[in-house]
C-alpha cells in the first residue's frame, strides 16, 4: 500500500509539473488599450489540460490527492447541466482512477447536452434532481441520503469549492515571475480569487467579475476563505457586479459581437458564461479610465470553453 501511495504521488507530481508549465502568458496588442497607457496580459490556464482546464485543475488537484490518500474510490459532486466543474471532475476521475457521480440540477432531458455527454463518456453516473431538492446540497440529512444510496464517497462541493481548492488556486500565480499591478478573474463561487488574493504582494490587487446577478454572497464567502486559509483579513481584492448581463449565462448581441471580435483579433477563444463577460468588463473599465496609466493588468483565463458547443446548441432550440 505504501508503494502504491508513493507511486501515485510521483505520477501526480509529474502531472502537476506538466500542467503548470503549460500556462503561457500572452500580451494583448490592441491600439485601443495602448491609447489608455495600459498593458494587458492574459495567463492562458485554459491551455493547461484538454479537459481539466483552467482553474478547475487547481481546484481539484489537492482534493484528488486527499481522496487518494484516504482510500476513497468514488468522487461525488454537484453541478448544473453545463457545469465546467462536472466535466472536469468526470475527466479527473477517469484520469486518476475514480468512479464519479454527478448530482445534476434539473430534470433529465431526452438527449444529453455536450457537457453531460462528455461526463457520461468519462464514466460519470449522472443523477438528476429537482431544483428544489438541489438547494439541499449542503444539508447533512441530504448528504446522508446520498451516502445510504451510493456508499462511501469523497464529497466535492458545487464548483469544487473548499479550502483545498483555495490552496490549489493560490498556486496559480504563487511562483509567477510576471510583474503586474492588478489581476482580474471571473467569479462563480469566489474560490479562485480567494486563492489568488491570498498570495498577492502588498502592492498588488485582485478584481473578481461576478458572472451571477445579485451574488451578494461572494464578498463574505471570499473573506471567509481567505481568513481560514491565511489567518489574515486581506483588503487587496474587490468584486465587480456590473457585467453579468442580466443573469447567469445570459448572452446579448453586444456580448457576442465583443467575443467574436476579441477572438479574431487576439486568437484567444472565450466562453459565454465567464470569460466573455470578464474581458468585456475589463475593456469597459479601461474605456472609463478605471486603470491608471502605466498599470499592468494580468487577466486569468479560467477555461470553460467546453461549454460553448452545448450552450450554442441549447440557445438554437
Amino acid at each position: 500500500a505504501l508503494f502504491l501511495f508513493y507511486y501515485f504521488t510521483i505520477i501526480f507530481f509529474e502531472t502537476v509539473i506538466d500542467i503548470l508549465e503549460n500556462n503561457p502568458i500572452q500580451e494583448i496588442h490592441d491600439s485601443f488599450i495602448s491609447s489608455f497607457g495600459v498593458r494587458l496580459l492574459v495567463q492562458r490556464t485554459d491551455l493547461n489540460h484538454p479537459h481539466i482546464s483552467g482553474n478547475k485543475w487547481f481546484k481539484l488537484k489537492y482534493n484528488i490527492a486527499e481522496a487518494k490518500k484516504n482510500n476513497f474510490e468514488t468522487l461525488l459532486t454537484f453541478g448544473g447541466a453545463f457545469s465546467n466543474h462536472i466535466a472536469a471532475t468526470a475527466a479527473a476521475g477517469k484520469k486518476f482512477g475514480f468512479k464519479t457521480i454527478g448530482i445534476i440540477r434539473g430534470d433529465e432531458k431526452n438527449e444529453l447536452n455536450n457537457t453531460l455527454q462528455f461526463a457520461s463518456d468519462c464514466g460519470m453516473e449522472l443523477i438528476f434532481i429537482s431544483r428544489e431538492k438541489y438547494r439541499e446540497k449542503e444539508n447533512i440529512e441530504f448528504i446522508e441520503e446520498l451516502k445510504n444510496r451510493f456508499g462511501k464517497f469523497y464529497l466535492l462541493p458545487e464548483g469544487g469549492s473548499n479550502l483545498l481548492a483555495v490552496k490549489g488556486c493560490a498556486e496559480i500565480i504563487q511562483n509567477s515571475t510576471i510583474s503586474f499591478d492588478c489581476i482580474c478573474c471571473s467569479c462563480g463561487t469566489g474560490t479562485t480569487i480567494a486563492g489568488i488574493a491570498s498570495t498577492l504582494k502588498t502592492t498588488q490587487k485582485a478584481i473578481g467579475f461576478s458572472a451571477l446577478k445579485g451574488a451578494d454572497f461572494l464578498e463574505p464567502s471570499i473573506e471567509k476563505y481567505i481568513f481560514e486559509f491565511t489567518g489574515e483579513r486581506k483588503m487587496n481584492w474587490e468584486i465587480n457586479h456590473d457585467y453579468h448581463f442580466g443573469r447567469y449565462a445570459k448572452v446579448t448581441n453586444e456580448l457576442k459581437k465583443f467575443m467574436i471580435d476579441f477572438e479574431k483579433n487576439n486568437h484567444i477563444p472565450l466562453d459565454f458564461v465567464y470569460t466573455g463577460k470578464l474581458f468585456f468588463g475589463i475593456y469597459d473599465l479601461i474605456r472609463k479610465g478605471y486603470f491608471v496609466k502605466g498599470e499592468t493588468v494580468l487577466v486569468l483565463h479560467t477555461g470553460g470553453l467546453q461549454g460553448n458547443a452545448g450552450f450554442i446548441a441549447e440557445k438554437m432550440r
